[in-house]
């Protein structure tokens, strides 16, 4: 199938967008159709981050998925509206538990309800735990090449960017009340105020009966709990923070959001947060909830508890635009996160990439690979997959990468290191995959007896072959040879015919042979590992079970 060139001007290539059902253009037209009702010179994404706990991947993807609707926007609109990214942290938050996966520990715990730009940093590295966690996320925000400003909650409240908001907030109190007090429970309403103080003389993070306030001085007043003092303090400058949902809404409406997406656990919150922006005549942003990510056990994942998977994890194997695809698929659909999902994503991307130009229009910007790579997806040039990797280091114990590269470059001559660093990369990715994660868990099932007849079949087909035997040529052989009980299939028909042969051959191959559950096309691995190998390993398996 030929190539298809892209469109050739903005206004084909909006054209395409415009009858697109990718999610992120269905996302982006509906800031389109906002701006019609409430035209702007400029449109304003936004991301938050709570830097309680150190980054993990769902804040990475919060920021992946606004800018793949950001840049649907921009071609929704032939990029003649100006947009901007905020990455907003709430590192002005109290400090309320010390995260389970940081090291001194016994030194956050004097810190505790202190604003977290005011609690040492536990790694020593920064000049207080909030700026250590907003540095490590704008290193891998950076590290993704993402167009984004950084803003911090207490650089904006301290310099009085949130003045005007915050007073207009106090003005109308009793309507922020009215919105908030329905959703609290009993004990806590009689004590709620949207405003929390600043202790001047603990620097905590007050959650304290408002008992007075002044509009006109623009000041509240409260009891200090140890002293019972009187203490009043302005609501500007820095003195005071927001309860969030209140923060939430004043930042929309201070700052002019137009999009933010967030977590399906907040849905009610987002409710909210409208009722307050609007109160505040604001207008709440354009966004949807997106579904949770899960751990192993299915347990949402937490930046305190640190389950799930870290942002250095996934990197550690696999590759950035894999991840990106995860981020990509299904937004409001749950989806485990754990280690096991990432051999999958690598090898889509790869699917994805090759289909890629083989695609007319409007089926590329359809396509995970042009929203990760904003329009301009690289060539495919990935000679062999990520799990035929995994097979190789697990066929040959492979500890190094130069193992793996003799296969490689004896199936693929040409292919070396320097002419593929982004196969060489994936090498990398498949050793430290297979040490961490294949290896402690292999275990070889024992075959039946019909089970070591057919691998003894097997092996002396495969030692009857000639080296230079192709993939397909080696294929078929191995699906002959498993054309027998109990690996019939009677609803799969070979092309002459004759009943097919189930998934159960190929997976008790990977069972026997390599302690594992399932892996590539055995053709293709074996013609990678080469035929004498394979014939070899077929010897081993036998001995084993003899």
């Amino acid at each position: 199938m030929s190539v298809t060139e892209p469109p050739a001007s903005p206004s084909d290539l909006r054209a395409l967008a415009e009858q697109s059902s990718a999610w992120p253009f269905e996302q982006a037209k509906a800031i389109v159709a906002r701006l019609k009702k409430k035209p702007k010179d400029e449109v304003l994404f936004e991301t938050g981050y709570g830097p309680s706990g150190l980054p993990h991947i769902g804040t990475f993807g919060e920021v992946a998925r606004t800018t793949m609707v950001r840049h649907a926007f921009r071609v929704l609109t032939e990029d003649k509206i100006k947009t901007r990214l905020l990455a907003f942290s709430d590192d002005m938050d109290g400090l309320r538990k010390v995260p389970d996966n940081v090291p001194n520990k016994e030194l956050l715990e004097q810190y505790l309800g202190k604003p977290l730009t005011k609690v040492p940093d536990p790694f020593g590295t920064h000049p207080s735990f909030g700026a250590h966690n907003n540095a490590r996320l704008r290193v891998f925000l950076d590290t993704f090449g993402f167009d984004y400003e950084f803003v911090s909650s207490t650089d904006y409240y301290t310099s009085g960017k949130f003045d005007v908001t915050l007073l207009k907030m106090l003005e109308r109190i009793e309507k922020v009340m009215a919105i908030m007090l329905p959703s609290l429970r009993e004990e806590r309403a009689a004590s709620y105020s949207p405003f929390l103080p600043i202790c001047p003389r603990t620097g905590m993070v007050l959650y304290v009966p408002i008992v007075a306030h002044d509009v006109k001085s623009g000041t509240i007043s409260y009891d200090d709990p140890e002293t019972r003092e009187r203490v009043t303090l302005p609501v500007t400058g820095g003195h005071c923070k927001l309860q969030w949902k209140p923060d939430w809404a004043m930042r929309w409406t201070a700052l002019g959001v137009d999009y933010e997406m967030a977590g399906k656990d907040l849905i009610d919150s987002v409710k909210l947060s409208g009722k307050i922006c609007a109160a505040l005549d604001g207008t709440p942003p354009e966004g949807f909830n997106y579904e949770l990510f899960l751990d192993e056990q299915g347990q949402k994942i937490s930046k305190s508890k640190g389950n799930g998977l870290t942002i250095d994890e996934w990197l550690r194997y696999a590759s950035p635009e894999s991840l990106s695809l995860f981020m990509y698929r299904e937004p409001k659909a749950a989806k485990r996160l754990y280690f096991d999902v990432i051999p999958r994503n690598v090898d889509d991307y790869q699917q994805f990439l090759e289909g890629f130009p083989r695609q007319d229009g409007r089926q590329q910007l359809g396509n995970p690979v042009w929203h990760i790579h904003s329009g301009h997806p690289p060539k495919a040039d990935m000679p062999v997959t990520f799990q035929l990797l995994l097979t190789l280091v697990s066929s040959s114990n492979a500890e190094n990468a130069s193992t793996l590269w003799g296969f490689i470059g004896r199936y693929r001559p040409g292919v070396t290191p320097e002419s593929h660093p982004k196969l060489d990369a994936m090498v990398g990715y498949a050793i430290n995959y297979y040490r961490d994660f294949v290896a402690p868990t292999k275990k070889f099932r024992e075959p039946t007896d019909g089970e070591r007849a057919a691998l003894q079949d097997l092996r002396d087909a495969l030692a009857n072959m000639p080296a230079e035997s192709s993939a397909e040529e080696i294929q078929n052989v191995v699906y002959e040879i498993g054309r027998r009980e109990p690996f019939l299939d009677p609803v799969k028909k070979g092309k002459d015919g004759r009943p097919g042969v189930s998934l159960d051959w190929f997976n008790m191959l990977y069972q026997v042979l390599l302690g594992q559950e399932k892996g590539p096309r055995f053709g293709s691995f074996v013609a990678v590992y080469g035929l004498a190998n394979a014939v070899a390993m077929i010897d081993g398996a036998l001995a084993r079970s003899a």
